[in-house]
């Protein structure tokens, strides 16, 4: 029994030293216990129904007769909510100084702190969730159900993965040294940079200023993230939740700030933190990158796609034809990795097409901060979007392509859901993001030619490929130049917050989300300490200065005994074993 025992233990530590059990459960215990413990979160809730009267001229956010404010409306029916402060270069220079201040002790917080934030605004977030919805649906125009999944969803995901995964993901990790440094332990740390600021896109107002501010202030940084000027009415109650949940833990308020305001605003951003994530187009993402050069300020670059849907000839239609549907209109076409171009393989066209047909012209659209539930909101941008969309589909339709249903514009707050067929990769709409409601189909007959139409594109940031022999799906997928691709389905990636996000080409650089994204928040440093107690590396005499010319032939020999064949080893290792430096004069 005794030895039956011994290898039971022995067994047993195998297995934890390979699968970690006990420390999962100790790991499950701690984080439960502390998600628990975490702060309940209570701030005053913002109006969601308004009495005004609609405008009967369209609005923008330099509607404003008031000097230095924005002029906030909701987006589906122009009605005008009030205004936000544009804050000035000057203020936003401040704000950052009080953010680094608050960020020295921030930075000497525990991972059970910053754990405990993560809990605290997930749940927030899981118990507001339809406040925070009627919020995005009022000032950027989307559906309830579009907010649901691209606010809500996707935020609570990024709030457990950080707080499950964190800590073991920032931990100091130790490196590997060769037969040269074996005295040596090598580390990397991941030291916050300080202040990360984030200039975020309307598309998602909720989420895209959350997700950089979720992983920044993991990291150990405060965060100052501008919002845009589309959807700048509740930017202060987003930031009122993390700031109450900051003042729970006994932090400064001043950790977090959201702003408000033009380009101006941005611009002094930049200039000011020492990381800044940029969410928009290729044009904007320029200027950002020049204003940053100035001051050599790193940034993380998300400039749009034009994601591509391979649907390959044995794919499951039953699964796909919803999946291209909702890839295409969800939050009526205005996501960054929306489905842009849907590639039917040529024996399929047909069938597929006529399907997608039936669906789109049944679709609903307009107000969702009024009922009944609609299928599809409103451009957030209103007339500036639906300009460009009936431009680009009218410049296409000239180029030969054919629209099958909708593409004519009712009004400056609406674009109809849209199918258009007989694109080419010289139509224009093959080649520029649409960001709208605007199913677009092209045909190719073999794989070799649908990863041509799809590389020809400028843009390169998710990808879907559809087929029933997954092999095959995935050779495409490898030949596809993409930051982000899956196979048989759409967009999940970035439900697998352990992945990174990121494009290539003009879609910009840079990761975040994932490990990497999380470390991105952070310097890398290197750093090296003696391994075994009272082991040095002391510099031997014989290359200590004054320099001999015995010097060059003992590295030498050294450089073989480290670096060379066995022989050479072997022949090195002797001479040096026998070396006699000459006396120094």
């Amino acid at each position: 029994m005794g030895c039956c025992g011994g290898w039971v233990v022995v067994v047993l530590l195998l297995l934890e030293w390979k699968l970690g059990l006990v420390r999962l459960l100790l790991r499950t215990l701690r984080h439960t216990f502390e998600r628990y413990t975490a702060p309940r979160i209570a701030v005053d809730l913002p109006p969601v129904k308004f009495s005004a009267s609609p405008s009967p001229t369209p609005l923008n956010p330099r509607s404003s007769p008031t000097p230095g404010t924005i002029q906030c409306y909701d987006k589906g029916t122009n009605t005008p909510l009030g205004t936000a402060r544009a804050i000035p270069p000057e203020e936003v220079v401040e704000i950052v100084a009080r953010a680094r201040a608050a960020q020295r002790r921030w930075a000497q917080t525990s991972f059970s702190t910053r754990r405990k934030l993560m809990f605290a605004l997930l749940d927030y977030v899981l118990a507001h969730q339809g406040v925070l919805c009627e919020t995005a649906c009022v000032e950027c125009g989307k559906t309830m159900m579009d907010g649901s999944l691209g606010e809500i969803l996707t935020t609570l995901e990024k709030l457990r993965w950080t707080a499950a995964e964190g800590e073991d993901v920032l931990r100091t990790e130790v490196r590997e040294v060769g037969l040269i440094a074996a005295h040596k332990r090598a580390m990397v740390s991941y030291v916050p940079f300080g202040v990360i600021g984030a200039i975020v896109s309307w598309n998602y107002p909720f989420h895209n200023i959350y997700g950089p501010m979720i992983s920044a202030l993991f990291a150990g940084n405060a965060f100052v993230g501008k919002v845009s000027e589309y959807t700048s009415f509740y930017a202060g109650y987003y930031e009122a939740i993390v700031r109450e949940g900051l003042k729970s833990l006994g932090q400064s308020p001043d950790l977090v700030s959201f702003l408000t305001g033009f380009a101006e605003t941005g611009e002094a951003l930049v200039a000011a933190v020492d990381k800044v994530t940029f969410i928009g187009s290729p044009g904007v993402g320029k200027l950002i990158m020049r204003k940053a050069s100035e001051t050599l300020t790193p940034v993380v670059l998300e400039l749009g796609g034009k994601d591509p849907a391979v649907v390959l000839e044995d794919a499951d239609l039953g699964q796909v034809i919803p999946i291209l549907l909702r890839g295409t209109f969800q939050n009526c076409g205005q996501n960054c990795i929306g489905l842009e171009r849907v590639l039917l393989h040529t024996s399929i066209h047909d069938k597929v097409v006529s399907a997608l047909l039936e669906t789109v012209k049944g679709l609903s659209q307009g107000p969702s901060s009024a009922p009944p539930v609609k299928d599809l909101g409103a451009m957030t941008m209103g007339g500036a979007s639906v300009k460009k969309i009936q431009k680009l589909l009218d410049d296409s339709v000239k180029a030969g392509a054919k629209v099958l249903a909708g593409g004519k514009a009712t009004s400056d707050n609406f674009f109809p859901p849209t199918l258009i067929t007989n694109v080419t990769v010289d139509t224009p709409i093959a080649n520029e993001e649409v960001f709208g409601p605007i199913l677009v189909v092209m045909k190719f007959e073999s794989d070799e030619e649908a990863t041509e139409i799809v590389n020809r594109c400028p843009y390169g940031l998710g990808s879907s490929v559809f087929s029933g022999n997954v092999a095959r799906a995935r050779a495409i997928a490898d030949r596809i130049v993409t930051g982000m691709v899956n196979v048989n389905d759409f967009g999940i990636n970035y439900l697998c917050q352990s992945l990174p996000f990121g494009g290539v080409k003009i879609s910009g650089f840079d990761r975040f989300a994932g490990r990497e994204g999380l470390r991105g928040n952070c310097v890398a440093r290197a750093s090296t300490e003696d391994r075994i107690p009272g082991v040095k590396t002391s510099i031997p005499p014989i290359l200590q200065y004054p320099v001999t010319e015995a010097a060059f032939a003992f590295t030498e020999h050294l450089n073989r005994v480290l670096y060379g064949t066995l022989a050479q080893m072997v022949t090195s290792g002797v001479a040096l074993a026998t070396f006699k430096a000459p006396a120094k004069k």
